[in-house]
């Protein structure tokens, strides 16, 4: 899917499983419940006082609480009521004697999930259990794919991946989309910089004004003055009318400067002014026009090492490091590699015509043995000239054979059936878009395997629901 700043919370029920907390001052009830769902093959960890278990829990955590109505320090209503505060979803069972029926009933409408009345059987505990755990694993996967739609779906640019630095970039993208603050995007070239750019733009509250990109690094010395701040006729030579700088066009917007490392010291002066003031001059005047922007800001070097080597102004950029996103390279994301491929396949096909041709194992497994020096970029292009091409096109990344070849003979069996497995299940995922009562079907995998499958090679299935 895309490219693409989240949590992962989809689970299966055998992970929650491990996740079940119980908490009652009587130690022997707590031994009877251990035993229970040890056996049962449930993971079971005992409190004996609510203190203990709360300060554990947080929100969207992959698990379900157990507590007894009636303890000393706290009893269990206030557990229920403090647990709701955290996360209104989580599912919270009562451990009530004969006599709190009535108690019990109230806590069902006040939102307790179930409660479960002593003595109790082993097995109407379990199954209780059981029941409250697939809740809890579909809230968490519902609430996963609303993360997800929000972050990556819709029109326009999408930030798409599953590894860790990418969700964690998603986060960070999200934090920020409409705070009151320029954007320092730091990153290779090739990488998406100027899609989280876009990004930031279009889920932003300044969606409906201009977005203005402009290379610094593109333009003439000579120009980038005239581009960016405009100027009044007579100005220059060959000023022969007055002219809107990118400033102004993108009055209420964003603008974009990409390669700011290449601006001219010069007139990195006159950009920090602009940054402070929010206002431009231009060219041959002293008016002042008052601009209301984002500045997104966009670089491959360090500029910290570039302002102490004297190439770029050190106020600048602690100006603009207000917030910076770092923007990790393809290699550093190879978990992304095959889904970032088949995200842009699909582009291809559908603006080419032609039919996405299934990648080989040998071909999956040169793009991940791949470096990417081009980042993202590299990866698009070899997607669209595989797809244009078709099978009559050579595609070779440092020759696909060579390199899925020497990768094979250095790897161990069980890394070969896994890279095997992982390919298999991403293949059906993008066959069958995601629906996983398919995938189960023609994989002839239970449910359970399915979930502990995809969880194990961090495959989630929303982002191959295009």
């Amino acid at each position: 899917m895309e490219s693409s700043l989240t949590h992962n919370y989809s689970t299966s029920p055998s992970d929650m499983l491990n996740q079940i907390f119980f908490i009652d001052d009587d130690e022997d009830i707590r031994v009877v419940v251990e035993q229970t769902l040890t056996l049962a093959d449930i993971n079971v960890r005992c409190f004996a006082t609510a203190q203990e278990c709360l300060s554990l829990v947080h929100e969207n955590w992959h698990g379900v609480i157990v507590t007894d109505l009636h303890m000393p320090d706290m009893d269990g209503m206030t557990v229920f009521r403090k647990l709701n505060q955290l996360d209104s979803e989580l599912p919270v069972i009562l451990l009530t004697g004969h006599g709190d029926i009535s108690t019990a009933i109230e806590a069902i409408r006040a939102g307790v999930y179930d409660y479960i009345e002593k003595p109790f059987t082993q097995t109407h505990f379990v199954e209780v259990i059981r029941r409250a755990v697939e809740k809890r694993s579909l809230t968490l996967e519902n609430r996963a794919l609303r993360e997800e739609i929000s972050a990556q779906g819709g029109p326009g640019p999408r930030i798409l991946g599953n590894t860790p630095a990418i969700k964690q970039l998603r986060r960070l993208v999200q934090q920020v989309l409409d705070a009151p603050a320029d954007i320092l995007l730091q990153g290779e070239t090739g990488g998406g910089k100027e899609l989280i750019a876009r990004f930031l733009h279009e889920h932003s509250i300044r969606q409906t004004c201009p977005f203005v990109a402009i290379n610094c690094g593109a333009l003439p010395e000579a120009l980038i003055e005239s581009e960016l701040f405009g100027h009044i006729q007579g100005a220059f030579t060959g000023a022969n009318k007055s002219r809107k700088g990118k400033f102004e066009y993108a009055n209420g917007g964003t603008l974009f400067l990409d390669e700011i490392e290449s601006m001219p010291v010069n007139l990195q002066v006159k950009l920090l002014r602009v940054l402070e003031e929010r206002h431009v001059e231009r060219l041959g005047t002293n008016e002042l026009i008052p601009v209301d922007i984002r500045v997104i800001a966009a670089t491959k070097d360090d500029l910290k090492k570039r302002s102490e080597e004297g190439s770029f102004r050190l106020d600048l950029y602690y100006r603009l490091n207000v917030v910076t996103i770092n923007i990790p390279p393809l290699r550093d994301r190879k978990e992304d590699i095959l889904l970032l491929f088949q995200h842009f396949s699909s582009i291809a096909s559908a603006r080419f015509g032609h039919e996405v041709i299934p990648l080989s194992l040998a071909q999956r497994q040169a793009l991940l043995n791949h470096d990417w020096p081009g980042n993202v970029r590299e990866l698009r292009n070899i997607a669209e000239r595989y797809v244009l091409l078709g099978e009559s096109g050579e595609f070779d990344i440092n020759g696909w054979s060579t390199v899925s070849s020497n990768l094979m003979d250095s790897e161990k069996l069980s890394t070969k059936v896994e890279a095997y497995e992982r390919a298999l299940l991403e293949d059906a995922l993008i066959r069958h878009q995601g629906r996983l009562k398919t995938v189960m079907d023609e994989l002839g995998l239970a449910r359970k395997t399915l979930y502990d499958k995809l969880k194990k090679y961090s495959l989630n299935r929303a982002d191959y629901s295009l």
